[in-house]
């Protein structure tokens, strides 16, 4: 009778605690759902659309931003903050310049992707890159020069320059090389190949996506060492590299090195300083490393003289020095462009969905008088010590009271950073390029709680039906000693 009992007593603790664990993974279930659908159907940002692009604060200048993720975009904005231009008909926008001598006339590259077989692709998906013009004021497009490309998978011109009238050098990711063009004659006057001075066995791979050349310079600056050199971003060499056009690449010029992420990680848009600014230096979007920075030459070597970081950043883009010792940034995935003054304080930022590059107009070509961090005395601020937020959009409540999904999302947001944290922040920031705009931390770790719960809870549903059923599985491999 006593073991009778015993038996009993054995199954109803078995069937209560798979019941408790039943309601913890129900539990879980709901409040990772909670999370994400408030996500999904919540007021999130999108510049999709001109109506949906939020207004900006009032600053000095006018500003245009470019988007290249799942929406193509360029918008530009007076200075009390309003939208006076908007366009969405490319599939991409990247680089964007004042035309010198009239602000409000911009030159940009920008892709399009054809999915139709046609004279122009034979075999869709391909590419169309352009180097287009538009009078601000009026809104009259030209097209100064554009190419057609097979592929569409890193094959765009993130970068071009304008050297003068008819001339423009060209970051041309599909082949690997920059080069410049007469826009006039629609021939290429020079061409430099990044694998003449790089083995194809670093990189990227080769040939879909090795060096990922995305930004060019032309340097003219009388009396400057680096005078009618060429500087150019290789993203997947990790380095920043400056070219003679008649003697190739100064390789003691070079900032960073392959797979050494302490100095770059896959950086955007170098802007080259000059002496007469007090260069030789080099502001840099350090964009795995979620940091903006700036490198002074001294000694024949580059010394890192400026950071800039919060705890918001996430994949910054573009770093510009404004004339009046500000900084010009573009965050990616932290989904803004913000203004950081001397102190590092925020002072003007905008929300949008996934900007590329920020360019004031009044200022020129990614800020032509813009001095030097050491010219300007800049210190350097970091997450832990940066203090002011002025002028951030804040994209939270600032409502008091009780806020329970409020609540749990800043849980998951917090249980998704320390997860983040163990693991590979290039893979994070490729996750956020794919997925919904509304992704953030609190919907990663929803969604990744919602897929563990689901997955461990079927393994324990089917582990105790086995169970249940007296079926076991036996392991294949005995370890003892065998009777004789």
């Amino acid at each position: 009778m006593s073991d009778r009992s015993d038996s009993v007593g054995r199954h109803l603790r078995s069937i209560f605690s798979r019941n408790y664990l039943r309601i913890v993974f129900i539990v879980l279930v709901l409040l990772s759902s909670v999370v994400l659908i408030n996500g999904a159907t919540g007021d999130h940002l999108t510049t999709a659309t001109e109506e949906d692009v939020p207004r900006a604060p009032a600053t000095d200048g006018h500003t245009v931003i470019t988007e290249s993720g799942k929406t193509g975009t360029i918008t530009a904005y007076a200075p009390d903050g309003s939208v006076i231009y908007y366009d969405n008909s490319r599939t991409k926008y990247y680089d964007v310049d004042p035309v010198e001598g009239d602000p409000m006339t911009i030159e940009y590259t920008a892709t399009d992707t054809i999915n139709s077989e046609g004279v122009t692709c034979s075999d869709p998906p391909c590419s169309l890159n352009v180097i287009e013009r538009v009078d601000l004021e009026t809104g009259e497009k030209e097209v100064i020069y554009e190419r057609y490309d097979a592929s569409d998978y890193s094959s765009e011109w993130h970068d071009a320059d304008r050297i003068d009238e008819n001339r423009i050098l060209v970051g041309d990711m599909v082949e690997d090389r920059m080069f410049i063009v007469n826009t006039e004659t629609e021939i290429v006057e020079w061409s430099w190949d990044v694998q003449s001075a790089y083995p194809i066995e670093g990189g990227g791979p080769f040939p879909r996506d090795w060096a990922h050349l995305n930004d060019v310079e032309y340097i003219e600056s009388e009396g400057d060492p680096m005078n009618g050199m060429m500087m150019a971003s290789l993203r997947n060499q990790d380095q920043v590299v400056f070219v003679d056009p008649e003697e190739g690449l100064q390789e003691d010029w070079t900032l960073g090195s392959e797979n050494n992420h302490d100095v770059l990680f896959e950086q955007h848009n170098p802007d080259y300083i000059p002496a007469a600014n007090g260069g030789p230096a080099i502001t840099v979007a350090d964009s795995e490393n979620a940091r903006v920075q700036e490198f002074q030459r001294e000694n024949g070597e580059w010394t890192q003289s400026w950071e800039w970081s919060d705890e918001r950043m996430q994949w910054p883009r573009d770093v510009d020095r404004l004339p009046d010792g500000n900084t010009l940034i573009t965050d990616t995935h932290g989904h803004r462009v913000i203004e950081v003054n001397p102190d590092g304080e925020i002072v003007w930022a905008v929300e949008s969905s996934r900007p590329y590059e920020a360019e004031r107009l009044e200022t020129g070509a990614e800020s032509t008088d813009g001095q030097s961090a050491q010219e300007l005395g800049l210190e350097s601020h970091t997450p832990g010590d940066v203090g002011g937020t002025n002028g951030e959009a804040n994209s939270g409540s600032s409502e008091s009271g009780f806020d329970p999904i409020g609540t749990l999302s800043r849980l998951f947001g917090e249980l998704a950073a320390f997860v983040i944290s163990y693991f590979s922040f290039r893979m994070y920031n490729a996750l956020i390029f794919i997925t919904p705009i509304w992704m953030g931390n609190p919907e990663f770790g929803a969604a990744a709680v919602l897929i563990l719960t689901v997955f461990v809870w079927i393994l324990l549903e089917v582990s105790w039906r086995l169970y249940d059923s007296q079926i076991k599985i036996r392991n294949p491999v005995y370890w003892g000693n065998s009777k004789k």
